[in-house]
């Protein structure tokens, strides 16, 4: 056991220290040396991280916490430093870790021609890793915040590394404020934790649950449950970090960084966060229906709604960005039904798939020198046949084609789905199936306009040339990975080695028997997600291929469906005009009101003053004696009359 602790600690510190030499040294080793440093401390951690992940579930995966320090101790609250040894956290770090190298090692080739310095750019990556690792391996709550708050401060500094680029900046200020709406509710909630528990740290919350379950909070006038309102904020702050309905508004607009960035946000790091937290708290939200309903809604509607922005976007990576919001709907969607373990199952895979289409997506855009429009592009599969299988293979996972890696999780979720036998449950099995015809949809759609028909600069396409080998290689792990990582994880992560696997890491209820039945469907059922993925591919085909003049007629005849969704729902429109615009004003009249008329404007006018008093008190010194005399008279006179008449 201490040799896994000492593992799974090396794999959680080393990226830290890779960020630390690399961002606080940078200037001194330069360049190369930060990037190597990066790489072989990310190397060595994924090697810890792996072989801690082996040899943990070869022993059963005993439950266990690494005390790393004393951390805070204020009055009647502490809490300790500590690394949390079970199945999701060394499940989670494996993952990170693994996709993070490969995002490493693709940087090398990516980032090759940038004229600024890099060293800060693979600091920035180091950071995130180990802010994600500290996430998933806290022991409580307060340790998570932390982890929480430092994805968000990477995201920040990646998504902005362009700071010369107006729209990047713009993003990363964008991604850092609608994530700290959603972590005010978040933090809420953890305060409230510990008020009804009187601690953050999670086996004390989990032991604790049956005894509050009573427990009841009084909001306007009307009696909640504790648990229940809990949930809830704990949610809202997953929504904001997973990027769900409603506070999805940054995820797009990120791309705005390099795209190694956005294949480790949309993959392994920031946006999987929200996730891995229901997961965690699956004792808690076991017992809070209402609220595990309302996930079901955002989940199954985030999923519909990204799909279908997803399928008229012209840009490359927005395209797959919005996949990723699309999937993190059924990952959400599954945890409202109770089936934690396909959820994550999902995110393991999609991991995987997603990275591999974000990275493919950048050898795309490096190839046509940084042209991310696909109607500009067309004809590449000959001048970039890696990329191009590559992306074949990813766009199968995504689309859930058997057997790749994506079918097995988002099947398993969809049945889950259908298997609860609710109305919730079944709006959202009927949102996931037509989602699934969606997304083939638009992946075939993005491979027949970057691939196949007739390139739009052809100049730009005879250029054109694969990537070198440190961008090829993580492709070509991914796609192993997107290949066969259903195949090997489904049997554990929700087969029948799940119980043995999981060892206590994920909760379900006595009266929970989803991951027993999700397999119990009709065969008509469990065949419609396939049949649906198929169906898209086959209409994309029609539409790019066959009759590639199809598209532009519909989207003029269907004009104003087209521009709603085209326009994303007009939900960033709606937002400036509900929140931005009066903020703006509000903010213009303290301004000019306030700082400029009062706080600056006082010192001014005083200033202003006293030089007119005094220059009006120096016109009355004219150097005249006769002057000076009649004045000295005349108050003489005032003062002899004054005295007088008293």
């Amino acid at each position: 056991m201490q040799t896994d602790l000492h593992l799974f600690a090396a794999a959680i510190f080393l990226p830290l220290a890779g960020a630390g030499i690399a961002g606080l040294g940078g200037r001194l080793i330069g360049d190369s040396l930060a990037k190597l440093v990066t790489l072989v401390c990310m190397a060595v951690a994924t090697v810890c991280g792996i072989l801690a992940l082996c040899h943990g579930w070869s022993s059963g995966f005993a439950p266990h916490a690494l005390l790393v320090s004393d951390w805070i101790n204020a009055g009647g609250f502490e809490a300790r430093w500590m690394l949390r040894f079970d199945t999701l956290s060394v499940t989670m770090t494996a993952m990170v870790l693994s996709v993070s190298l490969l995002v490493h090692c693709y940087s090398l080739g990516y980032m090759s021609h940038e004229t600024m310095p890099v060293y800060r750019f693979f600091a920035y990556l180091s950071l995130f890793t180990f802010a994600m690792l500290m996430l998933v391996s806290s022991n409580d709550l307060v340790q998570l915040f932390f982890g929480w708050e430092g994805v968000g401060l990477a995201s920040y500094l990646l998504i902005g590394y362009w700071y010369d680029r107006p729209a990047a900046t713009a993003a990363a200020i964008k991604a850092f404020v609608v994530n700290r709406v959603a972590d005010l509710f978040f933090l809420v909630g953890i305060g409230l934790i510990y008020v009804l528990f009187h601690t953050v740290q999670y086996d004390a919350i989990f032991a604790s649950i049956p005894h509050v379950l009573g427990s009841d909070y009084t909001v306007l006038g009307t009696s909640v449950s504790l648990v229940e309102l809990i949930s809830l904020l704990l949610f809202i702050g997953a929504m904001g970090k997973s990027a769900q309905l409603f506070l999805h508004t940054w995820l797009p607009d990120a791309m705005e960084g390099p795209t190694p960035v956005s294949a480790l946000i949309h993959a392994a790091t920031m946006v999987t966060a929200g996730v891995f937290l229901m997961a965690r708290v699956s004792p808690l939200l076991e017992f809070a229906p209402v609220t595990r309903n309302f996930i079901i809604f955002i989940g199954a509607t985030t999923c519909f709604f990204a799909a279908t922005v997803g399928m008229v976007q012209p840009d490359i990576k927005r395209t797959i960005a919005y996949s990723t919001c699309s999937q993190l709907g059924y990952m959400f969607a599954a945890v409202g039904v109770g089936a934690y373990q396909a959820s994550v199952f999902h995110l393991t895979t999609h991991a995987f798939f997603k990275a591999l289409l974000f990275l493919g997506a950048g050898s795309v855009i490096h190839a046509m020198h940084d042209e991310q429009n696909m109607f500009r592009m067309g004809g590449l599969w000959k001048k970039l046949p890696l990329t191009y299988g590559a992306m074949w293979v990813g766009s199968l996972a995504l689309a859930g084609v058997f057997p790749f890696a994506g079918y097995w999780s988002k099947d398993a979720i969809l049945n889950a789905l259908w298997a609860t036998q609710t109305g919730m449950s079944h709006y959202a099995w009927v949102l996931g199936t037509v989602t699934a015809f969606i997304t083939a949809f638009y992946s075939w759609r993005l491979l027949l306009l970057v691939f196949h028909g007739s390139p739009a600069n052809v100049a730009a396409r005879d250029a054109a040339h694969e990537s070198p080998l440190s961008m090829s290689l993580p492709l070509v792990v991914l796609s192993l990975g997107a290949v066969i990582a259903g195949i090997i994880l489904a049997p554990f992560y929700i087969g029948e080695g799940q119980v043995l696997f999981w060892h206590g890491a994920i909760f379900n209820a006595p009266d929970n028997r989803i991951m027993e039945n999700f397999e119990h469907v009709p065969s008509i059922i469990g065949l419609m997600p396939s049949l649906a993925g198929l169906a898209g591919i086959a209409v994309a085909y029609v539409f790019y291929s066959m009759a590639p003049r199809l598209p532009a007629q519909m989207a003029s005849a269907f004009r104003p469906l087209y521009v709603f969704l085209l326009n994303k729902w007009y939900f960033d429109e709606l937002y400036g005009f509900i929140f931005v615009r009066p903020y703006k004003a509000i903010a213009r009249a303290l301004w000019k009101n306030g700082e400029e008329g009062a706080v600056e404007g006082l010192p001014r006018d005083l200033v202003r003053l006293t030089s007119q008093s005094a220059a009006q008190a120096v016109r009355m010194q004219t150097g005249s004696i006769a002057i000076y005399a009649f004045t000295m008279l005349a108050g003489l006179v005032v003062l002899l009359t004054v005295a007088l008449c008293g």
